[in-house]
C-alpha cells in the first residue's frame, strides 16, 4: 500500500465510550479505512452530518444509545443521506434488532464480539458490493433488497390471514402476542409461520421479513 491510497471516512456513533475507542482503533489499524468522527448518539451523529461538507464513506451504528438509538439514527440517515452506507454494531443477537435494524437501512449487522478480520471484510464488502452478508442475518436476502437491480416479485399464493401474520411478524411482537392480535392459538400461528417459510423458502423469522420487504409484502419502513 502507498501513502497515497485513498482511504474510506468512517463516523461512529456509541455511547460507551471505552468501546468506541477500541472500534476506532481497530478500524485505524487497517490501512484503508479511518474513523473521521465518534459521536456517543444518533442525534448527535445527525447534527455533525449536517454540518460537514462531504459525506462519509460508512457510518457504524450501535443500537442502544440514549438521546436517539439506533433504529431512529438509521432511519433519519437514510432519509437525510441516503447515499451514505451504514453498518450496525451492537451487543444485541435477537432477532428483533436485526430486523428493525435492516428495515431502517443497514446494510449489514455484526455483533461486537466479531473479529477485526471480520470488521474488516464487512467494511469492504458494503463499500464493494453494497451490503455485507453473514449466516447471522441470512445475508443472502439483505442482497436481494439492497442490490440496485429490480428483480420481478415471484407469485406467491398467500392468504389473506398469511399477509397479516407476515405484517405482525415484521414488528416487535412475539409469536404469542401475535397471536393474541390475531385470535389464533400458538399452534396455529406456529403452522402459519412454517407454512410461509416453506413458501417463501427462507428459515427463519428474520429471513422471511427480509424477503417480504424485497417483494413488497410490506414496507420496508412503516414508522
Amino acid at each position: 500500500m502507498t501513502s497515497s491510497m485513498k482511504k474510506y471516512s468512517i463516523v461512529l456513533a456509541d455511547d460507551h465510550r471505552l468501546i468506541a475507542e477500541s472500534l476506532s482503533h481497530l478500524i485505524n489499524e487497517i490501512p484503508e479505512f479511518e474513523v473521521v468522527h465518534v459521536a456517543n448518539n444518533g442525534k448527535a451523529l445527525l447534527e455533525y452530518l449536517e454540518k460537514k461538507g462531504n459525506e462519509p464513506d460508512i457510518a457504524i451504528l450501535d443500537i442502544n444509545m440514549p438521546v436517539m438509538n439506533g433504529v431512529v439514527t438509521a432511519r433519519e440517515i437514510s432519509a437525510r443521506f441516503p447515499l451514505l452506507k451504514m453498518l450496525a454494531l451492537s451487543m444485541n443477537d435477537d432477532e428483533t434488532s436485526v430486523i428493525q435494524m435492516i428495515r431502517a437501512g443497514c446494510r449489514g449487522y455484526l455483533l461486537k464480539d466479531c473479529t477485526q478480520a471480520e470488521l474488516h471484510r464487512a467494511l469492504t464488502e458494503i463499500l464493494e458490493r453494497g451490503f455485507y452478508y453473514s449466516d447471522f442475518v441470512t445475508g443472502k436476502l439483505i442482497h436481494t433488497i439492497h442490490k440496485e437491480e429490480k428483480t420481478p416479485a415471484p407469485t406467491f399464493k398467500l392468504s389473506e390471514r398469511e399477509m397479516e401474520f407476515i405484517k405482525y411478524a415484521a414488528s416487535e411482537m412475539t409469536y404469542k402476542e401475535i397471536a393474541i392480535t390475531m385470535k389464533l392459538s400458538e399452534r396455529t400461528v406456529d403452522g402459519y409461520r412454517e407454512a410461509l417459510f416453506e413458501k417463501l423458502q427462507v428459515r427463519s423469522r428474520v429471513g422471511l421479513v427480509l424477503c417480504a420487504i424485497r417483494y413488497g409484502l410490506v414496507k420496508a419502513d412503516p414508522y
